[in-house]
């Protein structure tokens, strides 16, 4: 059986990525025992390991400890150059907590101010994020670096919960959670897709990650669509049926609630398939982009962050995404009084900002050719956000009495399945390029401008009351 899974790895890594090409001094045997191919960064082997951490030519720092001057210098100067440029905004971190103290009564500049916030908090968290993972197994490392920007979206759904009064801001984090995987999917896959293939002819990416992503996607989008079809189905009226509304919204709640716990086995199911039964494959996989990466050498000689220094950035960067996602919620109904639809909040303002760091690794790693680390960071997320994130927080209102459910808006939830159909279409041939990424994107901006004029649609419940 092994054999078999071997040469079907074999001939898909063959087929996609062009290994038979490849240099053989880039490629050693591995040891006994162990049937992949894996490239190295040289002729010998430079791999040291402590426990659970691989520290290479990618991870090491050649420190201990802390060094402050140092460690700002790093932090600052980050992974790329449109990531240290976003680090020019660090201003906006104090002056926005310093306006929701001095000025709370300036909505509309706190809501503004904290927006701007969260972009450099968020990519200080994904450049700390990606510089532990460094100093991991390669799937094991990407999955933590996907973890971590995740944190930014359950914080954020997290204070959103707690501040719900009323049912109030129900709809923006429903709108939230479909407009993650909306942002990853059409406008970060999209982006990668498009500055992947200028000056290329197209890019090549491995089936096992494009084919397990859209898979997930798939039987994700349809567990959300379910419990929002019964309702709407048993809502309408050309439907005759004897239930009152008050009976269908708590049988659509109790549907919500169940979905959301099989989403979450789905989830440890996807975690096992990864990091366990087929690790090798993603470890071939993610091994062999780390060797097609065009700025490899400025890579291996770029200044690195301690492992004690990676933690000191995660914390310090998760206290200042905590307190401007804290200022951010409180200010979001104020910014809906003034004509913002909760929906364009919900479906593309917060995606946009909590996924800032996601986006712009991902964009780096598609120009420097390493495509499958970034569809790693594009399909990832959206495999949390459907799988983790989004039953997490139906959950989280369950203990805390609040009629969070996955029932969305039928508009915008057979927008994430099409999307998720689109996106598994350019996916099937294995082949990317520059008028398919274009073309996620636009579909993108004409669903922010439909959300845009999208009104607030209440439940039978609500308006009967």
């Amino acid at each position: 059986m092994s054999r078999r899974v071997h040469s079907g790895r074999q001939a898909g890594s063959e087929k996609a990525l062009g290994v038979l090409s490849r240099d053989p001094t880039q490629a050693v045997d591995g040891p006994q025992g162990n049937d992949t191919l894996l490239p190295t960064h040289s002729g010998q082997d430079r791999k040291r390991h402590y426990g659970l951490f691989r520290i290479d030519t990618a991870g090491e720092s050649g420190r201990t400890g802390i060094h402050p001057v140092h460690f700002i210098r790093v932090c600052f100067r980050s992974t790329c150059t449109l990531s240290m440029l976003v680090n020019v905004l660090w201003p906006f971190v104090p002056a926005a907590v310093a306006i929701h103290f001095a000025r709370p009564d300036l909505h509309v500049w706190v809501f503004a101010l904290n927006y701007i916030a969260m972009v450099p908090s968020a990519n200080l968290l994904g450049f700390a994020g990606g510089e532990l993972a460094k100093k991991l197994p390669k799937v094991l490392g990407v999955l933590l670096e996907t973890t971590l920007s995740s944190v930014v979206e359950i914080v954020l759904f997290m204070v959103l919960i707690h501040n719900d009064k009323n049912g109030d801001l129900i709809p923006v984090i429903q709108a939230a959670i479909l407009g993650s995987v909306l942002a990853n999917l059409l406008l970060c896959l999209g982006l990668c897709f498009f500055f992947g293939g200028i000056g290329r002819e197209e890019q090549s990416f491995h089936e096992a990650v494009s084919e397990v992503g859209s898979g997930l996607l798939l039987v994700a989008g349809f567990g959300l669509l379910i419990p929002s079809a019964f309702y709407s189905t048993l809502s309408s009226s050309s439907t005759h049926t004897q239930i009152t509304p008050e009976v269908l919204n708590q049988s659509t709640l109790v549907i919500s609630r169940a979905t959301a716990v099989i989403l979450l086995v789905a989830f440890l199911m996807y975690l096992f398939y990864n990091l366990h039964s087929h690790h090798s494959i993603f470890d071939e996989v993610l091994e062999f982009d780390e060797h097609q990466d065009e700025d490899r050498e400025k890579e291996l000689k770029r200044a690195k962050l301690t492992l004690l220094e990676c933690f000191i950035a995660i914390a310090a960067s998760l206290a200042f995404v905590c307190m401007a996602a804290v200022f951010l919620v409180e200010e979001i109904e104020h910014i809906v009084e003034r004509g913002v639809s909760d929906n364009f909040v919900g479906l593309i303002l917060v995606p946009l900002v909590e996924k800032a760091a996601e986006h712009l690794t991902a964009i780096d790693e598609a120009w420097d050719n390493q495509i499958n680390f970034a569809l790693f960071h594009c399909l990832g997320p959206s495999i949390q956000t459907a799988l983790l994130n989004a039953p997490l927080a139906v959950i989280v209102g369950w203990g805390l009495g609040k009629d969070l459910g996955l029932n969305f808006e039928i508009f915008m939830i057979v927008l994430v399945v099409l999307s998720i159909l689109v996106v598994g279409n350019f996916l099937r041939d294995g082949k990317s390029n520059y008028l398919e990424g274009g073309l996620c994107v636009l579909v993108y901006v004409i669903i922010a401008v439909s959300t845009w004029y999208y009104p607030k649609i209440e439940t039978q419940g609500e308006s009967e009351a």
